[in-house]
């Protein structure tokens, strides 16, 4: 069974962290301790080099992503009337075709968004329509992926996906190689059902690792509900992947093209998108 934590445990804001390493490094002068003052220096340090490396306020203007990823009938739409926060937001929407075999991605896509050995932030906040059916097939809205042609084991493959399935929230972590059969994946799922016609937060934090030296967090709404330490997060094979936030309706495709809902048309909004080295990079409420 997967490690996990099921205490609502909320990250503080940046600025918190600063005023409560201040306060030690001051403690340590007036006590005359340079050992403590240097370990204080020592955590300090990694938040002044805090980076947010990719960010998006809900918008799809040429030059804003990598690409835009829209299958078949799906639409990724700029809209003003349904956002977290500011002025726009992102409207990804997808319908179901019973004569249709190939896959329904409704994407936005960043490449280089993490290679083996990068430790990073990524969050977004997503908010289902109001009558959202809660079905037993999967939805995904977030995957790193790469493209592993070039091995002749697979093409584009995923390792981490954060994804639906009825009420309840997935996410997992990959690792062994691309080559690997079956391939090693962990599940984790959390125990806060996602409601519809309200936005939710996502953050996770990953410390990419093909040994066990990594690491994988989730937050929901603020809540830590996934932590698993001292575990492989990602597969052997160095490449850069990209980080896709949208709606794929992946059970639609793997459940032999079949929809076991009766909801035949999917909506789902997303906004601020982004990620970086510090929680506050990637929590949308702090950015």
């Amino acid at each position: 069974m997967p490690t996990q934590k099921f205490t609502a445990e909320v990250v503080l804001p940046l600025h918190l962290h600063h005023t409560i390493l201040s306060t030690q490094i001051e403690t340590d002068i007036e006590m005359g301790g340079p050992k403590l003052l240097i370990a204080a220096l020592a955590a300090l340090a990694p938040l002044a080099q805090a980076t947010q490396l990719f960010s998006n306020h809900g918008t799809r203007n040429p030059g804003d992503w990598s690409s835009i990823n829209e299958e078949h009938n799906g639409q990724v739409t700029q809209v003003s009337n349904v956002v977290y926060e500011g002025t726009t937001a992102l409207k990804m929407t997808q319908t179901y075709d019973p004569n249709y075999q190939g896959r329904y991605h409704s994407e936005v896509v960043m490449n280089n968004a993490y290679s083996k050995g990068d430790t990073r932030f990524y969050g977004f906040a997503f908010r289902l329509s109001e009558t959202w059916e809660f079905s037993n097939e999967n939805f995904n809205i977030a995957q790193f992926i790469a493209d592993f042609g070039y091995t002749g084991c697979d093409d584009y493959m995923p390792t981490t996906m954060v994804w639906l399935n009825g009420a309840k929230l997935y996410t997992r972590r990959k690792y062994g190689s691309v080559c690997s059969k079956p391939q090693p994946i962990e599940t984790y799922v959390s125990p806060i059902d996602v409601t519809a016609g309200v936005w939710h937060k996502i953050v996770m934090q990953v410390k990419w690792a093909s040994d066990s030296t990594g690491y994988i967090k989730m937050w929901y709404d603020g809540a830590k509900v996934v932590e698993d330490l001292g575990v492989p997060t990602t597969i052997a094979e160095d490449k850069p992947f990209q980080f896709r936030v949208g709606l794929y309706a992946n059970g639609w495709h793997d459940n032999k093209h079949q929809m076991k809902g009766t909801q035949g048309f999917r909506q789902v909004w997303f906004d601020e998108i982004a990620y970086g080295t510090t929680f506050a990079d990637a929590d949308p409420a702090q950015w």
